[in-house]
């Protein structure tokens, strides 16, 4: 979609005074996806030439904001550790044509903070840190989890930008397993529910795409059944399942609750994995 009302595309190297009607641009598939007619001016971070992917030397890795998720795919595909296999899972949880892929980034689906940005969804699980820079140079880290506070809502300031994702080493070594849920063959994510077990037995579930932002559960040792159910109905409240087209919140929270003890025996072993539909009817309650 053509954004008439831009006048300029800048180069952010350049430094310039922050106004209204600013926007960065990464991608690009969700400014020109609809109407923006608040916009004026989007500064181009194409221009920065970040390495889209890099391995510290920690053995961490870091995921430039203009990452895009082929990219990401790619690197999935190569890196071998244990959580890689989930980063193809939520690279595939887009259901995106193969344009999109190429194009969309990690950074502007953490920035849109839908609540089904599988983004959010993967980095939140894998324990990701923000890197956020401000105009005047100052930067911050800020946990995934923090980032994204409500849907669309995230603690970006005017004028700051999204420069990385860094997800540790460490986590990268968990076993993983993934559940989602959409209403439709070809829909949005109406629950996502994510488990990693550490080689210590710490266990963790993150609960996304469900809620309005998303909800990491850490626990020392795997859980049982009723304390792991207790901990989610204790910390979502009612006002936290998202409420739109792509599902009704007490069907995301069944879904979710469900997703999360299937979690649980998978990664305790007490059930096999196995290859479930993504797709469930309202009528699974």
């Amino acid at each position: 979609m053509d954004l008439n009302t831009v006048t300029a595309v800048l180069d952010p190297r350049r430094a310039e005074p922050w106004r209204p009607g600013d926007a960065w641009l990464a991608g690009g598939t969700y400014l020109f996806s609809e109407p923006q007619p608040h916009l004026r001016r989007l500064v181009d971070l194409s221009r920065f030439g970040w390495l889209p992917v890099q391995r510290l030397g920690d053995g961490s890795v870091e995921l430039a904001a203009t990452c895009t998720i082929a990219e990401l795919s790619r690197f999935a595909a190569q890196d071998g550790r244990p959580a890689t296999g989930l980063v193809e899972q939520c690279c595939r949880a887009f259901l995106a044509s193969f344009k999109i892929w190429n194009m969309a980034t990690v950074g502007g689906n953490l920035c849109n903070a839908l609540p089904a940005g599988p983004m959010i969804s993967l980095t939140a699980a894998l324990d990701g840190v923000c890197l956020l820079t401000a105009q005047d140079g100052d930067a911050r880290r800020v946990p995934v989890t923090e980032f994204v506070t409500g849907a669309g809502r995230k603690v970006l300031a005017t004028g700051e930008l999204l420069r990385s994702v860094t997800l540790p080493a460490a986590a990268l070594a968990r076993r993983t397993a993934f559940r989602q849920a959409s209403l439709y063959g070809l829909g949005r994510s109406g629950a996502l529910v994510i488990g990693t077990l550490d080689t210590s037995g710490a266990f963790a579930v993150t609960v996304t795409a469900s809620t309005v932002r998303p909800f990491r559960f850490d626990f020392p040792a795997l859980p049982d059944e009723r304390e792991l159910h207790d901990a989610l109905a204790r910390a979502i409240t009612p006002d936290d399942w998202f409420d739109d087209i792509h599902g009704l919140p007490e069907w995301r929270r069944h879904m979710a609750f469900r997703f999360a003890e299937e979690i649980r025996r998978e990664l305790s072993g007490s059930e096999k994995a196995a290859q479930r539909p993504t797709t469930l009817a309202r009528h699974a309650l």
